[in-house]
This record gives C-alpha cells, sequence and structure tokens, in this order.
C-alpha cells in the first residue's frame, strides 16, 4: 500500500462509522455517477469501494426520480432507495439526491416537461421524499441541468415555479432540508431568471456544472481567471437580485473531463486544477463526474473495466497533499508566470503550482523545498524546480519566494501571457501588430489561433482559422454586469472578389443572441472598420466564451482581422 492510498483510508476513518453533516464541516472533496452507474447497489458495489479507498465522504444523488418512487398514483416503492443509502452510510459517505422526474402516469405534462401543470403532485412527491429521509439526507437539488430536460417551451419561470413548490414542501416536513438551484453549465442568466421570477428566498444553495469553462483550463488557453471567476460571479448576481442569499454555498455537482478527446494525462491535471481554483474561489464542494465510465463516455476516475485512471491517482495524492479540509490563503505568482495556489494544512502551508497556457519555467528557491508531482507521483526535494502545466505540490516554500498572496475575493491572477491589467481600464483589444497581441481581450483558441498572417505590411488572422472567432474579455475588465460596450474590428477579404462578412453572436440577459445584422465586409482592397453597439452584456461564460464573429459557412470566412477592440461606453 502507497502512502497517499494509506493517509487516504486514515482520514476516512473506521468503515461502517457514522457520519452527520451537522456534526462534521463538509469536505470539498465529493464524486458523482452517471445513471448506469448509479441505478442500485449492485452499480454502486463497482466503483464506491474505490472511491472509500480515496478518502471520499461525499456522493450527489441517490435513484430519486418521482417516476422510480411513485410508480403508479399513491403507490410509494423505498426499497432501492434506501438500500443505497445504507450503502453508502455504511462506508462513511454522505449523499444528497435530486429532485426531478415526471411520471409516464401523469396526464398533464408530457414527459420530459417540467410538471408545472401539476403542482400538487410534485409537491407530494417532494414531501414523501423528505419526509422519509428526514435526518439522513439534508441536500436536496431541483431538477438536473434546467433548462436540459425541460419541455422545449418551458421557461426560467416554469423552473421557479417548481423551486418555489420543492422548498415550501421540504421545509414544512423538515426545517433543516437545504434546497439546491441549479442550471446547465455555468448559465448565470437562467439562475437570474429563474430567481426573479420567484425562486428568491426559496433556496439554500447553488449549483452548477462548468464543463466548457474547464475545458478552457484542458487545453491549455490560459482560462484559469474565468473559471477563478464563476464563485465571485455567483456572489454579486445574487447580491444584486436576492442580498439574503448572497453567501449560501456554491456547488460543483457536476464537472468532469473526456479522457478520450483530451488524454488521462490532461484528465488528472485538469482535475487537480478545478479542484485548487474551486476551493481557492469559495467552493463548497466539486462532485467530480463521473466515479467510474457508465453511458457518458470515457468521464470516470474509473474506465469501463474499473482500473484506476492517472486522475484517480491525482485525485488521491490531491487528497494526501491537502488533508480533507484545506484553507486556501489565495494565489501568487512564481518566478515570471507560474500559479501558485497557497492552503493551510493541518498546520502547515501547501503550495499548488503549474505553469499556465502551455508554459514551463524553472524556479528556484532561497532553500530546498518538497515537492510531488500530482500526475505521476515523483517525489524529492530541491533548491530548483522546472514547473510545466501539470501541477506539482510544494511544502516548506520560504515566505519570501512566495511573495504576495492575493484572495481571489480580492483580485484574480493575471491572464497568463498578457502583460496588463484591467480593472480601471475602458478599452481591452486584440491587436496583431503588438507582441503579444492579446491585451485583455483573448480568443478561444489561443495561440494556436492566432498566429499573425503577415498581410499588406501589417499583421492580421485569417477570419477562417478554427476557433479564433470565439472571444473572451478578461473578468477583470467585465464580469457578469450589464455595461454598454462598443465593439470594432478591423478587417478585409482575402480575395476582393470574393464575398466575406459575419454577424457578432454576444452573451445577453436572455442567453446568446445576434447584434443587429448581418455584415458584409466591402470588397475595396483596403482595412474597414465595422462598429456593434451594445447595450446589454452578459458576459458569464457559459459556454465558456462571450461573444464571438460568425460567418454563415466557411466561404464567407475569407477575411483577414487586424484589430478588434472592446470598449466601454457611457449609459445612455
Amino acid at each position: 500500500m502507497n502512502r497517499w492510498h494509506l493517509l487516504a483510508l486514515v482520514a476516512l476513518g473506521s468503515v461502517g462509522m457514522e457520519v452527520s453533516a451537522a456534526e462534521e464541516t463538509r469536505t470539498p472533496f465529493g464524486v458523482g455517477s452517471c445513471h448506469v452507474n448509479g441505478r442500485s447497489v449492485e452499480d454502486y458495489q463497482r466503483w464506491v469501494p474505490q472511491m472509500v479507498e480515496l478518502g471520499l465522504k461525499d456522493q450527489r444523488s441517490l435513484m430519486s426520480g418521482w417516476g422510480e418512487l411513485e410508480r403508479t398514483p399513491g403507490e410509494w416503492h423505498w426499497e432501492n432507495m434506501d438500500a443505497q443509502w445504507s450503502y453508502l452510510h455504511e462506508r462513511g459517505i454522505e449523499t444528497g439526491t435530486l429532485l426531478l422526474g415526471n411520471p409516464a402516469w401523469n396526464q398533464k405534462d408530457p414527459p420530459g416537461h417540467l410538471p408545472v401543470n401539476f403542482i400538487d403532485g410534485w409537491s407530494e412527491y417532494v414531501r414523501q421524499v423528505v419526509r422519509h429521509f428526514r435526518g439522513r439526507i439534508r441536500r436536496y437539488e431541483v431538477w438536473n441541468e434546467p433548462p436540459n430536460f425541460t419541455g422545449p417551451q418551458q421557461t426560467a419561470a416554469d423552473y421557479a415555479r417548481l423551486v418555489v413548490a420543492a422548498y415550501d414542501a421540504a421545509k414544512a416536513v423538515d426545517p433543516d432540508a437545504q434546497i439546491g438551484l441549479t442550471t446547465k453549465s455555468a448559465h448565470l442568466v437562467y439562475l437570474r431568471q429563474a430567481i426573479e421570477a420567484g425562486a428568491a428566498d426559496h433556496f439554500d444553495w447553488i449549483s452548477l456544472h462548468p464543463y466548457e469553462v474547464l475545458d478552457g483550463i484542458v487545453a491549455d488557453i490560459g482560462m484559469e481567471p474565468i473559471y477563478a471567476n464563476l464563485v465571485p460571479s455567483v456572489r454579486r448576481m445574487l447580491a444584486e437580485v436576492n442580498p439574503g442569499r448572497k453567501d449560501v454555498p456554491v456547488v460543483f455537482t457536476e464537472l468532469g473531463v473526456d479522457a478520450g478527446r483530451h488524454g488521462e494525462a490532461k484528465q488528472a491535471d485538469a482535475l487537480v486544477k478545478a479542484y485548487v481554483i474551486g476551493m481557492a474561489q469559495g467552493l463548497e464542494n466539486l462532485q467530480w463526474f463521473e466515479g467510474r465510465d457508465g453511458d457518458s463516455g470515457p468521464m470516470g476516475l474509473l474506465d469501463g473495466q474499473g482500473r484506476p485512471r492517472a486522475a484517480y491517482h491525482a485525485y488521491g495524492r490531491l487528497i494526501q497533499a491537502l488533508g480533507l479540509h484545506p484553507q486556501p490563503r489565495g494565489w501568487a505568482v512564481l518566478g515570471a508566470s507560474t500559479y501558485g495556489w497557497l492552503f493551510e494544512c493541518d498546520g502547515k502551508d501547501v503550495v499548488v503550482a503549474w505553469c499556465p497556457r502551455g508554459g514551463r519555467e524553472e524556479l528556484s528557491f532561497s532553500g530546498e523545498v518538497e515537492f510531488v508531482h500530482a500526475r505521476d507521483g515523483r517525489e524529492g526535494r530541491a533548491s530548483s524546480l522546472v514547473v510545466g502545466t501539470s501541477p506539482v505540490f510544494l511544502s516548506q516554500v520560504p515566505s519570501k519566494d512566495l511573495g504576495r498572496v492575493t484572495a481571489v475575493t480580492e483580485a484574480l491572477p493575471p491572464w497568463p501571457g498578457d502583460p496588463g491589467t484591467y480593472h480601471d481600464a475602458q478599452e481591452v483589444k486584440i491587436d496583431y501588430a503588438l507582441d503579444p497581441p492579446e491585451r485583455g481581450l483573448h480568443s478561444r483558441g489561443g495561440a494556436e489561433v492566432a498566429e499573425a498572417i503577415v498581410n499588406y505590411g501589417g499583421s492580421a488572422r485569417a477570419g477562417d482559422a478554427p476557433g479564433g472567432n470565439l472571444l473572451m474579455v478578461d473578468p477583470s475588465f467585465l464580469g457578469d454586469e450589464s455595461v454598454p460596450l462598443k465593439i470594432t474590428a478591423e478587417v478585409r477579404r482575402k480575395d476582393p472578389a470574393v464575398n466575406a462578412g459575419f454577424k457578432l453572436v454576444y452573451e445577453g440577459p436572455d442567453g446568446f443572441k445576434t447584434a443587429g445584422s448581418w455584415r458584409t465586409i466591402p470588397e475595396e482592397d483596403r482595412w474597414h472598420v465595422i462598429e456593434w453597439s451594445i447595450q446589454d452584456p452578459r458576459f458569464v461564460s457559459f459556454w465558456g466564451y462571450h461573444f464571438r464573429l460568425e460567418s454563415d459557412g466557411a466561404e464567407y470566412g475569407q477575411y483577414l482581422l487586424r484589430r478588434l477592440t472592446v470598449s466601454k461606453e457611457a449609459s445612455p
């Protein structure tokens, strides 16, 4: 048995011990499963024992759908759900559960729709579940990823009706029940709409599934600041629309990485980064999706045969390095560009370090530090260490080598490779005549699609370069607040005889929307300026970017972009 494995088991305690949410502070380390890995105790037996070995104490949900529990009106079947709860409880794992579903016998709402036309039935379902599990389950998440899995015409107001009914029904039978408000991805606009439509003061915590933002970290394009801004964005939104709930816990009840698409090494690196930055911004818990491969592809800590992936071992080393209850202190920049995230862990300081955006740097310390590589477990002591994109755990780092440590609530870490700061800026831009070209405005494709094309005596990027038309502003420049913007593009056709153009699509108050109409680039063989005025941006990155220049077909992307500017305008 290796060292991290043994320490994780010691941290977990004796198998079968009773764990009460009221008696123990919740740890940030959790896990969840897809449908086929969470239907029964038999499903759990194929992957939960390995999660126990890691020291995990937190599982997302039991099989609790309305249709499974009330198969015919008035007849309740608890055997499977009770068996699942007992299996997890005996292993020291606390679980929440989902409130969702629409039974086939409900004639008022089609299957797959929110049961808004049968609120009495929905309320009774919630009462039955919460009453049955009073004292055993406290966390209830209302639905999964709305507006996903809802009717095509159903709105955030419909979801709000379900939330209010669930909250009132749950609290009536168990005042300690905690109701979670949720949405797909990081769709804060949808949460805002639900709260404004009536869900205000009817929830106790918030759930997000920001896969798309994490994907930008996996791809090493520098999206750590946007990921670090997710919980602060939730806090700002709540302070505006529901101040009494602005400090509720935030949980990522799903977050993961496709090991088939990105590879096992990057999955392992991303897991550590997701937890480290998540804890640093105040995330209460993150339930990694998922424990074992199931019906959602190669997402598991274990593959389809139950073999541990590199991410499984990295998860264990993370818990060994930080303990079950790490206290985040903030971030620092080590050397020239390496991120260092400081935690106090059982009386000692631990720094988790990596070089973002594909970087690599040799760090020198004034004394020897202990290091452990998260991905492969290599460890030792050294006074200098080369750090790349894979995280390294460092201990005994001299404070003078660490420098200034800044809490995420005070300021976000700098965008890697960007020489500026933009808290007080009125303008951000990409200018291919500069080095580096990205100054507070960044392309989703990063360096791979931002390769300069020297043309007409200057530098530009081709409009048909894949991924380069997805843009993000630095979150220190503009978060989810609605500030009037002017966006300016300097473009020209590659061939004056070939038609080219695009439309601007941006995150607004109701999701993505088109600004004005299609813009055709004039055929004159020179640079042209195209401008848009946007009065209602809501840049929350729920798809992992803020706006895009969209050409309807590759043939219309035959243009060059020399400069793109986003500037703040005075409110009309």
